[in-house]
């Protein structure tokens, strides 16, 4: 049967090598698994490969929607599933790579269809939201929620809004609509996560934000600033520097919140795949991992 690897882990961990890595051992291509380097505008803010990296493999799903489209997890699955099963009529195997938790358990159990919401509902909480601030729709997520409020980007309020848009309308919590089904598919799935020591990983994104500084983050993000409010640019890396563009932060003040904030997502990130059903985890931090010893 054919199988599909899928490197699964925290930002800055090393993902992407070590997933062109394991490509270039197998022979075959990489799927991407993230819910941002899809979308075209999104380049350095989001850690997309480089040019030299997307050459050595074939990659699928990067750079290849726009964030005026609207793009979610349910049209994900079905995008990535049709472009896994082409892939699978030439290899016996493929690699899956991302750090959407979301995006990767589609892949692997399917999603449930999620409950169309009262506009009402929608209304007041938009109103809420511009009142009392997200801080407190925070809070109400926790109370409502806990398992999806430990999962899930907080920082993100389109996010914690869904969520709770759900809870309102169902009585249930959003997090219970992922856990009905479990899809059947065609295919072995392997996951491996990638983990680090905590000091380790810390370095690496503050060194990570410092290095998309001298790239060009804030020049990319004052291109994308007219379209701050669509969801795709509710995104750690951007937000800040929109704060920063609105007189709201210094520049090393918004430098310093992107540290913070990305620091913060890589923790819900491990929070998620630790609890991922047979996953393998790879610790970088003790040195090189072996390929051959995975396969």
């Amino acid at each position: 049967m054919k199988t599909l690897y899928i490197i699964a882990g925290p930002t800055a961990s090393g993902k992407t090598s070590f997933a062109i890595e394991l490509a270039q051992k197998l022979n075959t291509e990489i799927v991407s698994a993230d819910s941002r380097q899809i979308f075209k505008e999104m380049n350095i803010g989001v850690a997309r490969p480089t040019p030299e990296e997307l050459s050595m493999v074939k990659h699928h799903l990067i750079a290849t929607w726009s964030v005026l489209e609207d793009y979610n997890v349910a049209r994900y699955e079905k995008e990535a599933l049709q472009i896994i099963d082409s892939l699978f009529q030439k290899h016996d195997n493929l690699v899956l790579c991302g750090g959407s938790g979301m995006y990767i358990n589609a892949i692997v159990n399917g999603i449930d269809e999620m409950p169309d919401c009262d506009a009402e509902i929608r209304k007041e909480l938009q109103k809420t939201f511009e009142e009392k601030g997200l801080p407190y729709l925070q809070d109400l997520l926790k109370e409502k929620d806990p398992v999806y409020f430990s999962e899930a980007d907080i920082q993100n309020h389109r996010r914690v809004m869904r969520a709770l848009e759900v809870c309102f309308q169902t009585g249930k919590p959003f997090s219970s609509f992922r856990l009905d089904k479990k899809a059947e598919r065609n295919f072995n799935i392997k996951i491996f996560g990638i983990e680090r020591e905590r000091e380790e990983l810390v370095e690496r994104i503050d060194t990570r934000v410092d290095l998309m500084m001298q790239m060009g983050q804030k020049e990319e993000a004052r291109e994308l600033y007219k379209y701050k409010d669509l969801p795709s640019l509710s995104t750690v890396g951007y937000r800040e520097l929109f704060e920063y563009f609105d007189n709201r932060l210094t520049l090393d003040q918004a430098i310093e919140q992107i540290k913070i904030h990305t620091r913060q997502y890589a923790k819900r990130q491990m929070t998620w795949f630790r609890k991922t059903e047979g996953i393998n985890w790879l610790n970088f931090s003790k040195g090189n991992i072996n390929i051959e010893e995975i396969i």
